[in-house]
């Protein structure tokens, strides 16, 4: 059993990489996915939950989910999206600390569940395997970076463009009216992917829909113009 994506690219922290278990050489891929047992979870369903102990890692198969991080006011922050490929849980597993997100299903998914002994214990065997983690963690915090510095020098308008335009080029699939987005993401979602409240974003969505730019329904999206929303990301 391996992974499968119906969409062109996996995500990194809503950008592009290679996910996990693409890295690995294939025995080593087998190996680790024999450790485990599959698990299937409900769209919407939680999947791993911030600041409960860590006792095993997921090795995602199908369908995708968020990540999302709650602050002690309430606001919470979509911090990656997760799918088909993505190893989760890792960080928590390894330091043996409480999970500092949640994952939470967008759409029916298949995983392995590894416990945390066998999986630690796999990468003392595995020193391929441990690297390419390492890679993938080096990866995250760089993307990470980034995110923050753009988000330092963007306007709420601009970051919110640039958002859709790396969601239609990861996650995108074309049809006859435009770019349709392939993963469920709510008004919500979106606002915490770009530090905003969920009424800043309607209002951008709002104006986006009058000019023609997008199309919008219950949790779905589908741009129209990407011309005008990299004019608005570069300051247009």
């Amino acid at each position: 059993m391996g992974p499968s994506s119906g969409t062109p690219s996996d995500d990194e922290g809503l950008g592009d990489r290679v996910p996990f278990l693409a890295r690995l050489e294939p025995e080593d891929r087998h190996a680790l996915l024999a450790l485990g047992r599959p698990l299937r979870y409900a769209p919407r369903s939680t999947v791993l939950r911030q600041d409960e102990p860590s006792t095993y890692i997921l090795l995602l198969l199908r369908g995708w989910t968020k990540v999302t991080a709650a602050a002690v006011n309430g606001y919470e922050a979509l911090l990656a999206l997760r799918g088909p490929g993505d190893i989760v849980g890792e960080a928590a597993a390894l330091s043996g600390r409480p999970r500092t997100a949640t994952v939470t299903a967008l759409e029916a998914v298949d995983a392995v569940s590894v416990d945390r002994e066998r999986f630690t214990a796999f990468l003392a065997e595995a020193p391929r395997a441990a690297m390419r983690l390492l890679d993938l963690t080096t990866d995250r915090m760089h993307k990470g970076d980034q995110r923050r510095l753009e988000n330092a020098a963007l306007t709420v308008r601009e970051r919110f463009a640039v958002l859709l335009l790396e969601l239609a080029r990861t996650h995108g699939s074309r049809t006859e009216l435009g770019i349709e987005l392939c993963v469920p993401l709510s008004k919500q979602e979106l606002a915490g992917a770009i530090g905003a409240s969920r009424e800043m974003v309607q209002r951008l969505l709002k104006d986006l829909r009058e000019r023609e730019v997008v199309l919008t329904g219950r949790r779905t999206l589908v741009i129209l113009r990407p011309d005008i929303l990299r004019r608005i990301g570069h300051g247009g």
